[in-house]
């Protein structure tokens, strides 16, 4: 029917894009005149998802209608990076992502208004999405309540999420299919005030040594923040109380080399601007930014996964934003791909940490 509320010239056409890897063709409604193709599936380069110009957008996304709103805000200020640029990033960057999240419950962290603006957590999602995106019913640590969680498992649901504000996507370490038994170990270096980044850098090194010489695969991200991140593969053979007394083991070893700007101290005060070889993230319902999320930190910075061989001086958070990262995915494919296959052997792993 007749649009009353705008002029006939100012009414542009939806174009509605099936979103799904197994088209290999766009279906777009043929209109005379000036339709840019905006998103090509199934081919390995995806375009973006939104058009330029739309402040509010409905896309069909796997199969379900999503609204994507407020699309000229600026999340980032000094960069100028808009709430579109962000949905378009997630778009591009789900088939890397997604193998991160899917089957997680999520905590969302979520950014209304950028980066410099009020954020806020959001872990019980009952009675607040949509019926299609998959929920988990967990009794909360932090309250005893009983809650749901969001789980994502499809780009639909991620798009959603990065609609909703949340900048950063933060996954469990565990599946909803075996909840208690996280599927990766994680060594989280988080730098204090006093700890410059090149601190942080040794310290991956010399992680990264400790668990070569027992034979421990690991593979390091950068946090998008301001530490790095080592993850081990567990395979979900493990409780997280056996992963947290892994990690546990393992930052002891590294303190002992660099005890001047490490601490294993939980109060940040007791650190004295230390860095925290945190192992802590090792509990169960305890998120941590996934693998190519981006951070609602200065520069859209990402979480990205590294080569051992460029942890080393020089490396910098600044080297893979919301801008280049696509570009960088294509030379290098998903790194972090072992950290989803087979599982370490820990008691083996533990004997051979132990003889060092």
């Amino acid at each position: 029917g007749m649009r009353e509320d705008k002029k006939a010239a100012e009414v542009t056409r939806e174009i509605p894009i099936e979103i799904n890897e197994a088209e290999k063709k766009t279906t777009v409604k043929k209109t005379p005149g000036k339709n840019k193709l905006v998103a090509k599936t199934g081919s390995k380069e995806r375009k973006t998802v939104l058009n330029p110009q739309d402040k509010s957008q409905v896309r069909k996304v796997a199969g379900h209608e999503l609204q994507f709103t407020n699309l000229d805000k600026i999340y980032w200020p000094k960069e100028k990076i808009t709430k579109r640029e962000l949905i378009n990033f997630y778009y591009q960057v789900a088939p890397y992502i997604l193998p991160y999240l899917k089957g997680r419950p999520q905590s969302l962290n979520r950014y209304p208004n950028g980066i410099n603006g009020k954020s806020f957590y959001q872990k019980d999602v009952t009675g607040k999405i949509p019926d299609w995106i998959n929920t988990f019913p967990y009794r909360s640590q932090e309250d005893n309540q009983d809650k749901n969680f969001m789980v994502c498992n499809d780009e639909a649901a991620l798009l959603y999420m990065a609609n909703l504000g949340c900048i950063e996507i933060n996954p469990w370490s565990s599946t909803i299919k075996k909840p208690d038994h996280p599927d990766w170990c994680i060594i989280d270096l988080d730098p204090g005030k006093r700890t410059a980044f090149e601190q942080v850098i040794e310290a991956a090194q010399v992680t990264h040594e400790i668990l070569e010489g027992a034979g421990i695969a690991s593979y390091a991200k950068t946090s998008g923040s301001t530490g790095i991140h080592i993850y081990i593969p567990l395979g979900a053979a493990y409780t997280y109380e056996h992963s947290k007394e892994f990690a546990r083991l393992i930052v002891t070893l590294v303190h002992q080399q660099i005890p001047d700007f490490t601490s294993l101290e939980r109060s940040v005060a007791g650190r004295k601007g230390k860095m925290y070889l945190d192992f802590l993230q090792n509990r169960p319902q305890a998120t941590l930014a996934a693998p190519y999320s981006v951070r609602p930190k200065p520069g859209a910075t990402v979480s990205m996964p590294l080569y051992w061989e460029e942890v080393k001086k020089g490396l910098s958070m600044q080297d893979f934003t919301i801008q280049n990262t696509i570009g960088l995915l294509k030379e290098r494919g998903d790194l972090f791909k072992p950290v989803l296959g087979k599982g370490i052997n820990m008691s083996k792993a533990i004997e051979k940490l132990e003889k060092l």
